[in-house]
């Protein structure tokens, strides 16, 4: 038999307790107006494993209302395992949530890896989970050292990794996690999308919140905030080249692509990342055809 306390604590809107969504409000406040600081935070247990998105679901958790309409992606696909897990939690305990899979109509957007394709709004929020919030500690172990770092803007060490990056390979090496500069002061680890999302961060109308939970911590890049990054004058920033690809399902080049080798034959072939978007070209386009055909 459930004590009155564990009862009302079962049927809390949106899973945790007010107290606990309190102060993960409060930790985002504080990452909104230091654009780039990892805000400390108290994670809670939930019912998934640390690292399989925790932070990210904390923090959906405690800004989502009955309204909102929730999208969550899984490296840009809406049905994979973990995105359909998730959705699935977030619906059973928020009543009211409705789910989507189209970018343009969710309100609020969960997502790993990726950041959509289809250009968001000033009405939309971008919750990213992330595994390793500190960028800097690729290069220093120690957390009350890259505190300090962060705090004196001593970043010298960064830029030496980059350059020995180069010195080896002849170029900067990182595909995914790139160290970008927030507001022109912390230099941030923007969680591991891939380069080709690094553009979307920069002057978005877009709010982006980044929730670590193993790490215990939270960061934010508000709207039209300066996201730029880290490179030298004669090795630029590039995004990956998808240059004569196109998606085999809806044709789309342009678009970040994930490129598929057949096993029997060993054939490449390429499809978009954002399965949404592709489906949607995808019906766009049949529609187009029909229409043509009518006339």
């Amino acid at each position: 038999m459930l004590s009155r306390k564990q009862y009302t604590f079962s049927h809390q809107f949106a899973y945790m307790s007010d107290d606990a969504k309190r102060e993960i409000r409060r930790a985002i406040l504080k990452a909104i107006a230091i654009p780039g600081y990892q805000v400390p935070f108290a994670s809670r247990e939930m019912p998934f494993a640390r690292g399989w998105g925790t932070g990210g679901i904390q923090i959906t958790l405690s800004i989502i209302t009955s309204e909102d309409r929730l999208k969550v992606i899984d490296q840009g696909c809406d049905e994979s395992v973990n995105a359909e897990n998730i959705k699935r939690f977030i619906v059973s305990v928020a009543q009211g949530v409705t789910v989507t899979t189209d970018t343009k109509e969710a309100t609020i957007i969960q997502t790993r890896h990726r950041i959509p394709e289809e250009l968001m709004t000033t009405a939309q929020i971008l919750v990213l989970q992330v595994p390793y919030p500190d960028a800097l500690r690729d290069v220093e172990p120690s957390e009350i050292e890259t505190r300090r770092m962060h705090a004196e803007g001593d970043y010298g060490r960064m830029w030496v990794s980059l350059y020995e990056d180069i010195i080896k390979f002849g170029e900067i090496r990182a595909s995914y996690r790139y160290p970008v500069v927030v507001h022109g002061h912390y230099i941030m680890d923007p969680s591991p999308i891939p380069r080709w999302d690094i553009p979307k961060l920069h002057m978005a109308e877009t709010l982006f919140l980044f929730g670590a939970g193993r790490e215990k911590r939270i960061y934010a890049v508000p709207p039209h905030t300066t996201v730029n990054p880290l490179e030298f004058e004669d090795y630029r920033f590039r995004v990956e080249d998808f240059s004569g690809k196109h998606c085999v399902r809806c044709g789309k080049s342009g678009a970040y692509l994930n490129e598929i080798i057949e096993s029997e034959t060993g054939s490449r072939k390429y499809l978009c990342s954002d399965t949404s978007f592709c489906t949607k070209r995808m019906r766009e386009e049949l529609k187009h055809h029909g229409s043509t055909a009518r006339c």
